[in-house]
């Protein structure tokens, strides 16, 4: 008999079940270690979500609540920097990084920092700022146009102003007023046809908004209607 057909032979008499337990004996502690490891992870992620993030996230929206608070009856230092007792959005943005909260904190500190006349950490916060909520983040992307347009930085104002005025279109107020202000601002860039594009959206798409009754006067100077 050749070595082949020895071999063949040999191996056939193997059962399955030896098989698995020669597997076993060969890979069994690497797998086990894979295994390990795989549950420390899943384990590790289930308790610092527990006992770390769900704490936190608690403390965070605590906080939240004053200053809050002071944001809504215009006291904006002290939303935006606390009180002896409370933290501002600022401190809740780096005590509780990675939280709702702390997201929800930047929107408002970029806020407070544009109506304090402090652009560039308008943007800085602003930037940083994501929400599912569309109407919330299409206000954020206006703020941010807002911003930049006071820093002078007119292609980025422009930007953000059209992301604003499309970003929840069902909004007409907001939208309308956004798309007004990228025509606007193209206007004085001396972009002209950009310009119209934007007052014609208005006109056909928001005509029953606050700038779309008085939008034929910015196409007229324009030279588009009479």
């Amino acid at each position: 008999m050749s070595d082949i057909k020895k071999r063949e032979h040999l191996e056939l008499e193997v059962s399955p079940v030896d098989k698995w337990k020669q597997f076993q004996e060969k890979n069994g502690k690497k797998y086990g270690i894979a295994l390990s490891v795989i549950l420390i992870v899943v384990l590790g992620y289930f308790g610092y979500k527990q006992y770390i993030l769900e704490p936190k996230e608690k403390q965070a929206s605590e906080a939240m609540f004053r200053a809050e608070d002071y944001y809504r009856i215009d006291s904006i230092r002290l939303a935006l920097n606390g009180d002896a007792v409370n933290a501002g959005f600022v401190k809740i943005i780096n005590r509780y990084s990675g939280t709702h909260a702390a997201n929800l904190a930047a929107f408002y500190a970029g806020s407070c920092y544009l109506k304090l006349g402090d652009f560039n950490n308008a943007v800085k916060y602003l930037k940083d700022f994501k929400t599912s909520a569309v109407q919330v983040q299409a206000k954020s992307y206006g703020l941010l146009g807002d911003a930049y347009s006071e820093l002078n930085k007119k292609d980025e104002a422009v930007a953000e102003y059209k992301k604003a005025g499309t970003y929840f279109d069902q909004d007409e107020v907001l939208s309308s007023e956004y798309l007004f202000r990228a025509g606007y601002l193209y206007e004085s860039m001396g972009k002209n046809d950009d310009a119209i594009a934007m007052y014609t959206l208005i006109k056909n798409k928001y005509p029953a908004s606050p700038r779309g009754f008085d939008i034929d006067r910015y196409l007229a100077r324009l030279g588009v209607v009479k």
